[in-house]
C-alpha cells in the first residue's frame, strides 16, 4: 500500500477506537439506543470525511453553484441583479432600502461613537490593527494580514486537513483567539464606516482582505475550517459586509464571484461538517444551523439555498426546544453562552419577521423568556454576572462588547417585543438597536415607558439561578448543575456560590473564565471550586475535573434547592449539594441565606454535614478596585474608595481571623486583573456550622451603626443548628 493510501486509510478509525471518545462524552444519563446511534454516526462521519478529503482540491476550485435561473445570467447581469434586488430583506437597519437613513441617524444620535468608528476603521484598513477580545490591540500583518499567524504565540498554524488538526497545542497558541480574528467581524465595522463616510478606500481594503483570506485558506485546510461554528459565524459577518459594501464602485463582477463562491463554500462546508451529536448538542451546532439558515435565506440565488434555509429553520426551532430551559435559560450553565445563544435566536427571528417567515408563537414566547432571564440576572449597574464559561463571543459585532455587557441584547428585545419591562432608562441606547432594527425599531424603543418599580426577587428554577433583590441590593445564589444535562463543557465548580452587589457596584463576584486551551493550568484554576464564593472541603473539587481535559467536568454535585421563600420583607433560600459525598468520609454542604430587606443585609449559614475531621475553607471573591482589610480581628471590610460604599462580612460563630488571598478575575476572554478573596480555614470535625452576615453600608450610612445592627442580628440568630439550616 502506498504511503498516501496508508494515510487516507488510517484516517478512518476502527469502531473500537470510537468507544473511549464516546465514553468520555457519556456524562449524564444516556440510553443504549442513543449510544448505538452515536456510534453509527461517528463511523459515518469518518467515511464522509475521507470522501471530503479526496475531493477538496476540486471543491476548492469550483465556482459558486447557482440555481438555473441565475446560472444563465452573464456576470454583469448578475451584478446588476444584486444591486437592484428588493428581496430577501436583511435586518431592517442594514437593508439596502434603509441603510442611508440608518447612517444619517448614526451621525445624529451617536456623534462620539461615529468619530471612534471612523478612526477605528481607518486603523483597520491602513495598519491592520485593532483590539482582539481582552488582549488589547494586536497588529495582524503590515502589508497583508496573516490569517494563519497565531495572535498570541506568533507561530503559524499549518494547512493540514481540518479534521486532523490538533487544536490544543499547549505552546501558548489559542485556536479561540485565531478564530476571533477569522470570524471577520471587523468587516462589519469597516462596512458601517464606509456607509457613514463613503470612503472607497475602505471598500478597496475590504475586497483585498477577502481575496487574501481566500488565497491563504484553501477550502477545508487549516484551523479556520476546523470548526463548523467558526465557518458559520464568519459567513454571517461576510453576509453583513456584502450588504454594507454592495453599493461600492469596487464591487465588480470578479469580486462578486469571489464573495458568492466563498459563501457557497461556507454553506456546503457547514452542511458536510455539522457539529451534531445524538448525545447532546450545544451552541456549536446551533451556530452551524443559524449560519446555514442565513446563507440560505439571504442568497436564494445559490442552488442549495432553499434546501439549506428550510432544513436549518426546522433544526433551529428543534434546538430551541432542546437547548432553552423552560424558564428561558440556556442549558449550558453559563450566562456568557446564554447571551451568545440568545443573539443567535433573536437575530434569526428578526430576519424571519422581516421576510414574512412564520414562526409559531410558542417559540416567540420562549425567546421572550430568554430575555426575561437576562432581565432577571443583570445587576443594578446593568452588567452581567459571569456564571460559568464565557469566551466573549458575539454573533454580529456591530460594536465590540465585553463579556459582562449583556444589556444591549435586552434593549433590542424591548423593541422587538414592544416590552417596557425590558427598557432601562439608566442605560444608553445601543447602536445595535439602530443597525439591526432600523429607524422604526428605534422609535418603538423610544416610545416605551419603562415601569417605575425595580427588579424584584426571582427564581429561575430550571437554571438553578435565584435572585434576592431590593432596590440597589442584589444577590445571585447559584444552585445550577454543571450544564448540558450533566456534561459540563462550560460549567464551573460553583455550586451554592454567591454574587453580591450593593450601593451601585459589585462587591462579591464570580472571577470569570480568562482562557481555554492556551494555558490549561489557568483554565483549571478559573473553573475550580476555590475560585468561587462557596465552601471547599479537603481541597477537593465539587465535580471532578482533569486539567488535560479543559471542556470535561464530572457530574457529582447535583445541587438542589430545599426551600425558597419570598415576601415583601424577607427572602430565604436553602440548598445543598453532594459534591463531597465521594470523600473517604463524605460531607454534604448545605447553605441557607436569609435576606432582611428592611434592614438591608443577608445572613448566611453553611452547614457541613457528615463525619470525620476535615479542612473546610469558606471563600468570598471580591471585585476589582476595592480596598479589602480585616478589622476587629475577624470582620472583612471591602471599601470602594471612590464612593465610600463598603461591604462587611461578619462571622457570627467564634472563628480564627480570615486570610486575604491574592487571586485574579477576568471580565473578558484573555484579560485578567489582580483581586483578593477572603478565606476562613477551619480544621474541625463534622458536623459543623459556620454563620456569617453580609452587611452593605450605602448612602452615607454610619458604619458603626451598621456594625451595631449586625451585632444585634448576631445575637438574634438561633444557635440551634437544626433551626439554622
Amino acid at each position: 500500500m502506498r504511503d498516501e493510501e496508508k494515510k487516507e486509510s488510517s484516517f478512518i478509525p476502527h469502531p473500537s477506537s470510537l468507544i473511549p471518545k464516546i465514553r468520555r462524552a457519556l456524562r449524564g444519563e444516556v440510553d443504549a439506543r442513543t449510544i448505538a446511534l452515536e456510534t453509527l454516526r461517528r463511523g459515518t462521519v469518518s467515511l464522509r470525511r475521507r470522501r471530503e478529503r479526496a475531493e477538496l482540491d476540486q471543491l476548492d476550485k469550483s465556482p459558486a453553484r447557482l440555481s438555473p435561473q441565475f446560472a444563465r445570467l452573464s456576470t454583469s447581469e448578475l451584478l446588476a441583479h444584486f444591486r437592484r434586488r428588493t428581496v430577501p430583506k436583511f435586518f431592517p437597519g442594514l437593508d439596502a432600502s434603509n441603510i442611508d437613513v440608518t447612517a444619517r441617524l448614526q451621525r445624529e444620535l451617536f456623534p462620539e461613537e461615529t468619530r471612534e468608528l471612523l478612526a477605528l476603521a481607518a486603523t483597520m484598513a491602513k495598519e491592520h490593527r485593532w483590539r482582539l477580545l481582552g488582549y488589547g490591540e494586536k497588529e495582524f500583518g503590515k502589508e497583508k494580514i496573516d490569517w494563519l499567524r497565531d495572535p498570541l504565540s506568533g507561530s503559524r498554524w499549518p494547512l493540514a486537513y481540518h479534521a486532523s488538526l490538533t487544536l490544543a497545542r499547549q505552546d501558548g497558541s489559542d485556536a479561540r483567539v485565531l478564530w476571533e480574528l477569522n470570524r471577520l467581524s471587523h468587516f462589519i465595522k469597516m462596512g458601517r464606516a464606509f456607509r457613514l463616510s463613503g470612503d472607497e478606500r475602505l471598500a478597496a481594503e475590504f475586497f483585498a482582505q477577502c481575496e487574501s483570506w481566500r488565497v491563504q485558506n484553501p477550502l477545508g485546510l487549516g484551523p479556520n475550517w476546523a470548526c463548523a461554528m467558526e465557518v458559520a459565524l464568519r459567513a454571517m459577518s461576510l453576509l453583513t459586509a456584502f450588504e454594507l459594501f454592495l453599493s461600492s464602485a469596487h464591487l465588480d463582477e470578479e469580486r462578486l464571484a469571489l464573495l458568492l463562491t466563498l459563501l457557497d463554500q461556507h454553506g456546503a462546508h457547514i452542511r458536510r461538517n455539522l457539529e451534531f451529536s445524538y448525545i447532546s448538542t450545544s451552541n456549536h451546532y446551533l451556530s452551524d444551523v443559524v449560519g446555514l439558515f442565513c446563507i440560505g435565506l439571504m442568497l436564494p440565488e445559490l442552488a442549495n439555498a432553499r434546501q439549506w434555509r428550510d432544513w436549518a429553520l426546522k433544526e433551529m426551532l428543534s434546538e430551541m426546544d432542546k437547548q432553552v430551559l423552560a424558564d428561558g435559560a440556556d442549558c449550558e450553565a453559563s450566562t456568557g453562552y446564554h447571551r451568545f445563544v440568545l443573539e443567535l435566536f433573536l437575530y434569526s427571528f428578526i430576519l424571519c419577521r422581516a421576510n414574512q417567515i412564520e414562526i409559531e408563537d410558542r417559540y416567540w414566547q420562549r425567546l421572550r423568556a430568554m430575555l426575561e432571564y437576562v432581565s432577571g440576572y443583570l445587576r443594578p449597574c446593568g452588567r452581567a454576572p459571569l456564571v460559568g464559561d464565557t469566551d466573549s463571543g458575539q454573533v454580529l459585532a456591530i460594536r465590540s462588547r465585553s463579556a459582562d455587557d449583556h444589556a444591549y441584547v435586552l434593549l433590542l428585545g424591548a423593541a422587538v417585543f414592544d416590552e417596557p419591562r425590558f427598557k432601562d432608562q439608566r442605560l444608553p441606547v445601543p447602536e445595535e438597536l439602530l443597525w439591526i432594527l432600523g429607524e422604526q425599531g428605534l422609535r418603538v424603543y423610544e416610545n416605551l415607558r419603562p415601569l417605575r418599580e425595580g427588579a424584584s426577587s426571582q427564581a429561575f428554577t430550571e437554571a438553578g439561578t435565584y435572585l434576592m433583590r431590593e432596590g440597589e441590593l442584589y444577590m445571585l445564589f447559584n444552585a445550577s448543575g454543571n450544564g448540558l444535562g450533566g456534561r459540563g463543557s462550560h460549567g464551573h465548580n460553583d455550586a451554592l456560590s454567591l454574587e453580591v452587589s450593593a450601593c451601585g457596584r459589585s462587591f462579591i463576584i464570580d472571577p470569570g473564565t480568562y482562557v481555554y486551551t492556551s494555558d490549561l493550568k489557568e483554565r483549571a484554576r478559573f473553573r475550580s471550586t476555590r475560585y468561587h464564593s462557596t465552601v471547599e472541603v479537603d481541597g477537593a473539587e465539587q465535580n471532578s475535573t482533569d486539567e488535560q481535559m479543559p471542556f470535561v467536568m464530572g457530574d457529582e454535585a447535583h445541587p438542589r434547592v430545599l426551600a425558597w421563600e419570598v415576601t415583601k420583607e424577607h427572602d430565604r433560600i436553602v440548598a445543598e449539594h453532594d459534591g463531597y459525598a465521594r470523600l473517604h468520609e463524605p460531607i454534604t454542604h448545605r447553605r441557607s441565606v436569609d435576606f432582611d430587606k428592611r434592614a438591608g443585609y443577608w445572613t448566611i449559614c453553611d452547614a457541613l454535614m457528615g463525619e470525620g475531621e476535615h479542612t473546610f475553607r469558606v471563600r468570598c471573591h471580591f471585585a476589582e478596585n476595592l480596598e479589602v482589610s480585616i478589622i476587629a480581628d475577624k470582620i472583612v471590610r471591602a471599601c470602594d474608595k471612590m464612593t465610600g460604599a463598603l461591604l462587611m462580612l461578619v462571622p457570627i460563630d467564634a472563628l480564627d481571623s480570615a486570610e486575604l488571598e491574592e487571586c485574579f478575575a477576568s471580565r473578558d476572554y484573555g484579560e485578567k486583573h489582580e483581586t483578593l478573596s477572603a478565606c476562613w480555614t477551619l480544621r474541625a470535625r463534622a458536623p459543623l456550622i459556620f454563620r456569617w452576615l453580609i452587611v452593605p453600608v450605602c448612602n452615607g450610612e454610619d458604619e458603626r451603626a451598621r456594625l451595631e445592627m449586625a451585632g444585634a442580628s448576631m445575637q438574634a440568630v438561633e444557635v440551634n443548628a437544626g433551626e439554622s439550616v
